[in-house]
């Protein structure tokens, strides 16, 4: 298989990339950096970023599936996804590519946190997500209402906190909201599920949320 590779180099790209590799997948991975990336070697790059047009569509050419990881890097205000994405589909809808998995976040849907308990809910909504995850959410509300908008085959993966420990090897998934008291997840077992996504069609044009 045929996979354009975005946000390869942050912490679940990463993760994706090896497991790509190790299926024995071609990757072409959009690199702002390749220099300092351990993988350049293994991977056929385009060098640019998700800001660039031209170099997504390089990426997106001749793949059949699409892997996103990109998301902000710190709690400030970053616009990585609200430049990327629109040039994403853009460049999948010119090239005709169908399939993208993103990764995302529990705070992507207003009703993601129904089945928590009262006081999670309130100190999660009220303080965390208008306060230091304020501008990392609305990011993700954009990435999920940019791709809910499209025709393509979109899945979006939404997890809470990425923990960069072991693979626990089982984790919950619901279609409806984070499963209760999900809290965090090793960003392993986030990698491993996405991989999943390449072969199954159960969340096809849908967001699924992760937690362990």
């Amino acid at each position: 298989m045929k996979i354009a590779l975005f946000g390869a180099s942050g912490g679940t790209g990463t993760l994706l990339t090896n497991r790509c590799l190790a299926a024995g997948h071609h990757v072409t991975a959009l690199l702002r950096s390749p220099d300092i990336f351990p993988l350049r070697d293994k991977v056929e790059v385009v060098y640019g970023d998700a800001c660039d047009p031209h170099a997504i569509l390089e990426t997106v050419k001749g793949v059949d599936v699409v892997l996103s990881a990109l998301g902000a890097r710190s709690y400030g205000k970053e616009d990585v996804l609200e430049r990327g994405v629109p040039n994403i589909i853009a460049a999948m809808q010119q090239t005709g590519v169908r399939r993208i998995i993103v990764l995302g976040s529990a705070g992507a849907i207003p009703d993601s946190l129904k089945k928590q308990p009262f006081y999670r809910r309130w100190i999660i909504k009220k303080i965390l997500y208008n306060t230091i995850l304020k501008w990392p959410v609305a990011s993700q509300i954009f990435q999920y209402n940019a791709l809910a908008a499209t025709d393509l085959d979109w899945t979006m993966v939404m997890p809470p906190m990425l923990r960069n420990i072991a693979a626990r090897g089982r984790y919950r998934i619901d279609g409806e909201a984070l499963p209760r008291n999900g809290s965090s997840i090793p960003r392993e077992d986030v990698a491993d599920f996405m991989m999943k996504q390449l072969t199954e069609t159960r969340w096809l044009r849908k967001g699924v949320y992760i937690s362990r």
